[in-house]
């Protein structure tokens, strides 16, 4: 018996950290959500299911979704190709290779503050850099972050920046998984680079690609500090995403009820995205690998 707790008892420790700082503030959230409350006092009245109908139609809400989404659509392809492709060039273990490994990878773990502040003076519109590059081809200057187009745009390729190194990792882990020997028989059998990379390589990097695509797309839907520190959700909300209106709605109007049937609901979406790729790509990734 002693020995059927025991694997119990060494992760107790972890369960409860998890119980009191996940599990618990999720069903918080989700009961909040049929409440009405101001963050101040004590009173949270129930009102069922008031806050989901006030956000479903409020215009903010229905904006926010399809910005969340645009960023979502024209982030993460880029991101996976770009990342692949660089990944196939730095599979090759010399020093430069390696030395491009770590400079890829080292803005996925600095502060997402700075980077945002750095790219803010970056697109500035009167000391920015990129309107200084601009300006040696004889191309007027852009404001980047005045026009909700350009900041959305600004906004893919700050965070395309940042998490790119992440996917190229993962990318040549899964490349140097796959076994040489299938290439050198395809070299064997005459093949060229392009039916060796479109027949050997993308079906063996499918059970990669699904993970990353998961992961990616649900970072993308949670993408707050460059938002919050670069545009705060404008210029007339062209960047005001789902969980950037969460944290405005929460801790600047101080309607948890609100914020939290939002955060609810924005869970429930990551879920059926989530499901929905499982479903038709799921089997495919498993065949394939």
């Amino acid at each position: 018996m002693s020995r059927f707790y025991m694997p119990y008892l060494f992760v107790a420790p972890i369960l409860l950290l998890m119980a009191a700082f996940t599990y618990y503030p999720i069903w918080m959230s989700f009961d909040l959500s049929f409440r009405s409350w101001d963050f101040l006092s004590d009173a949270k009245p129930y009102v069922g299911l008031q806050n989901y109908k006030t956000l479903m139609a409020s215009s903010e809400f229905t904006n926010a979704v399809k910005i969340t989404v645009l960023f979502v659509i024209f982030s993460v392809p880029v991101r996976l190709v770009l990342a692949l492709l660089i990944a196939s060039y730095l599979i090759r273990e010399d020093r430069i290779s390696r030395f491009m490994r770590g400079a890829f990878f080292l803005p996925t773990v600095t502060s997402s503050v700075a980077i945002a502040v750095i790219f803010s003076w970056f697109f500035s519109t009167d000391i920015g850099m990129a309107n200084a590059i601009l300006s040696w081809f004889g191309i007027p200057q852009q404001q980047w972050l005045q026009q909700p187009s350009l900041a959305l745009i600004v906004l893919i390729v700050v965070n395309t920046w940042k998490q790119i190194g992440y996917d190229i990792v993962i990318y040549i882990a899964g490349l140097q998984a796959i076994p040489r020997d299938l290439y050198e028989a395809t070299a064997i059998d005459g093949a060229s680079r392009w039916k060796t990379f479109r027949f050997i390589t993308l079906p063996l990097l499918m059970p990669t690609t699904y993970f990353l695509l998961v992961v990616s797309v649900i970072e993308a839907f949670q993408v707050f500090t460059i938002v919050d520190v670069m545009t705060e959700g404008g210029p007339a909300g062209g960047t005001d995403m789902l969980v950037y209106m969460l944290y405005r709605i929460g801790f600047t109007l101080f309607d948890i009820g609100q914020g939290s049937a939002l955060a609810v609901m924005l869970f429930i979406l990551l879920v059926v995205i989530t499901v929905i790729k499982s479903r038709f790509l799921g089997k495919r990734v498993h065949y394939e690998a």
